[in-house]
């Protein structure tokens, strides 16, 4: 934890001259070699979410979040549309680059620029982005935008504790488990406890060198199999 002592010996955060509030993130689309993670349109992404997400038979995808499983592709649409009317959380369509299709969804939120902290989440892979390396490109995307574009101090992660799935995730993008928030809310009529993750900047030169070791065509062989893994790359540095 960074301290400082102050003139009457009082330990106290580090001081920042000079420090300006961050800007929001900017609706423009993010590109890679894999995906491109775009603000939401529900009519262009409303009905490739809908039928790739739909691919999910028993409805896993939903059981940890507040919303969902949808009963139409109408009833999802007009949700949608309610996620990309919304500037926090500022919901993006993740886009395979090899289809051409949107598979899943990702949002900035609990955007707090007078302090450098942002947030990922309402992260939802369709079953055929799950374990891709588009899937991982676009939460690089994500944390570069946050880091390297705006000058983010600090990036969060927030789950359901029981979600297991996604605390691996967060750990595998390199975010460090900070907590466990007990009895934290109420969901679909259950208790939630809600596990803290979060990166610092100063973690992250390391991590995203990680990120492009993992994602570089080197790193897969002719079959597309990883030589390296990503949480190998991004484990944390004690």
């Amino acid at each position: 934890m960074a301290e400082y002592v102050n003139e009457w010996g009082q330990v106290v955060g580090v001081p920042m001259p000079g420090w300006l509030a961050r800007p929001r993130p900017a609706l423009t689309p993010m590109d890679g070699s894999f995906c491109r993670v775009e603000p939401l349109d529900p009519e262009r992404h409303g009905r490739q979410l809908f039928q790739s997400i739909a691919e999910d038979r028993d409805d896993r995808t939903w059981t940890y979040l507040a919303y969902g499983p949808f009963a139409s592709e109408d009833e999802f649409l007009r949700w949608l549309k309610g996620c990309a009317a919304s500037d926090d959380p500022l919901f993006h369509a993740i886009v395979d680059h090899a289809s051409g299709t949107a598979l899943g969804l990702v949002s900035f939120l609990r955007i707090d620029g007078a302090a450098g902290s942002i947030s990922i989440g309402h992260i939802i892979f369709s079953h055929s982005l799950r374990q891709t390396p588009a899937a991982t490109e676009g939460m690089y995307l994500m944390l570069r935008r946050a880091f390297d574009e705006l000058g983010y101090r600090r990036c969060e992660w927030r789950c359901d504790a029981l979600n297991t799935k996604s605390r691996i995730a967060a750990e595998r993008f390199g975010l460090r488990l900070e907590g466990i928030f007990r009895q934290a809310a109420v969901s679909k009529g259950r208790n939630r406890d809600t596990a803290f993750f979060s990166m610092i900047d100063a973690e992250w030169p390391r991590i995203r060198a990680g990120f492009e070791t993992w994602l570089s065509p080197g790193n897969f062989d002719a079959d597309g199999r990883q030589h390296q893994r990503l949480s190998a790359l991004t484990r944390p540095v004690e």
